[in-house]
């Protein structure tokens, strides 16, 4: 199994709180606890970018994996990390989904 993990945080007060790095400690229990491998390169990431925008760094690597067919599972602490609007979020959720991966 293909785990992804993707974890954002929008303000800079979040990021020096470091709710992104507590949000990646959760996915990675979670990953564990189900027997799933992590690799580096399959953990995403955008510190300081509002869920307002769809194009983000982490968020389009993620996107470039899963068009690839690199990644089985994408885990995520809630919906609200992919997008901060409920249709947006439907939205990302769906293309990742279409390309195969369970979000």
């Amino acid at each position: 199994m293909r785990v992804a993990l993707y974890a954002r945080v929008s303000t800079h007060r979040q990021a020096q709180a470091q709710t992104i790095d507590q949000q990646l400690e959760r996915l990675h229990q979670q990953a564990h606890a189900r027997g799933w491998r992590l690799h580096p390169e399959h953990i995403f990431r955008d510190d300081g970018y509002s869920g307002a925008t769809l194009t983000r760094p982490g968020l389009d690597r993620l996107r470039d994996k899963v068009a690839a067919a690199e990644v089985d599972r994408i885990l995520l602490t809630a919906p609200d990390r992919l997008a901060r609007k409920y249709v947006h979020q439907g939205l990302l959720e769906e293309e990742l989904q279409r390309s195969g991966p369970e979000v």
